[in-house]
């Protein structure tokens, strides 16, 4: 299969790159400035030329804190562009899987959201990234949106790459220990979008395959949950470590953009419908040190 991924520099893109070879599928990774879903007249040429048969959407404007100054900036990628992007899809009758983010809640539910929850971005980014899900979902019957949270791995900037930096600079980190959530490796998205994309294409309009999920890693913690769990593995490969990982509130950490206290997914639909079930984050944090600490 012919397979077009938009995004080819960032951290879930560069995963499926390397990942959706390995089925036989044909994959083309394009960006800026071959590909930017800022700039419309790029996205249908682009489109012609690679004449994929499944498109996977992993670009996104996504500096959560920048997006509170540049609210067109974000909106022009996030929802235009996502949307033209559908639209093109939709014209060549193909899938499209649309990455997305729990940060369109507003994080103060008492459990973890399923996907019909009720919506409430706090911030420019997640308003953007919502307006995004509902112009894919309007312009494309065979399209997926697939929310995702705290997305980490071998490739680009993320929580685990800056804690293994600081916790070989410091003595001490703060991290925040009343948000809470899952860590979710590209690794293991890439994997779900890889089981998902067969039958994907061979399913018509109105599917129960269609339409939106979430997928998150498990069991849930919290950042400094995950901090200390990336140190404590680190140190067992030898690598220096912070003596001391204080745990701190939200507030103790302000950021321009307020971060939901609740990232928790729920995950049972795409167990239900797509047989994939969420991955174990540690043994996902594992296999990426290994990678990781050998390079250093």
């Amino acid at each position: 299969m012919r397979i077009l991924i938009v995004g080819r520099s960032g951290q879930l893109a560069q995963e499926l790159a390397a990942r959706l070879p390995r089925d036989g599928h044909q994959v083309t990774a394009l960006g800026q400035p071959e590909l930017d879903l800022a700039r419309p007249e790029t996205i249908a040429r682009a489109v012609e030329q690679v004449a994929p048969e499944a498109i996977v959407n992993a670009a996104a404007y996504t500096a959560v804190d920048r997006a509170e100054d540049e609210r067109d900036a974000a909106f022009a990628v996030n929802e235009t562009g996502s949307g033209l992007l559908a639209q093109e899809a939709a014209g060549r009758g193909v899938p499209l899987v649309h990455v997305s983010t729990d940060y369109v809640f507003d994080g103060t539910k008492d459990g973890p959201y399923a996907e019909d929850d009720v919506t409430g971005p706090q911030g420019v980014y997640g308003a953007s990234k919502l307006a995004g899900e509902q112009a894919v979902l309007a312009a494309h019957p065979r399209s997926v949106v697939l929310r995702t949270a705290w997305v980490c791995g071998a490739h680009g900037n993320n929580f685990l790459k800056t804690m293994l930096r600081l916790g070989a600079e410091r003595e001490k980190l703060s991290v925040v220990a009343d948000q809470h959530g899952a860590p979710t490796f590209t690794a293991d998205i890439a994997e779900a979008i890889a089981r998902m994309l067969p039958g994907l294409a061979a399913a018509p309009a109105g599917d129960a395959r269609f339409g939106v999920f979430h997928y998150s890693g498990l069991p849930f913690t919290t950042w400094h949950g995950f901090a200390t769990e990336i140190f404590r593995q680190a140190a067992g490969r030898g690598a220096k470590v912070p003596g001391e990982v204080a745990a701190i509130t939200t507030d103790q950490y302000p950021t321009k953009a307020k971060r939901p206290a609740n990232s928790r997914l729920d995950c049972t639909r795409i167990t239900a419908v797509h047989g994939i079930d969420p991955a174990d984050w540690r043994v996902s944090l594992s296999t990426a040190l290994d990678g990781l600490l050998s390079r250093g």
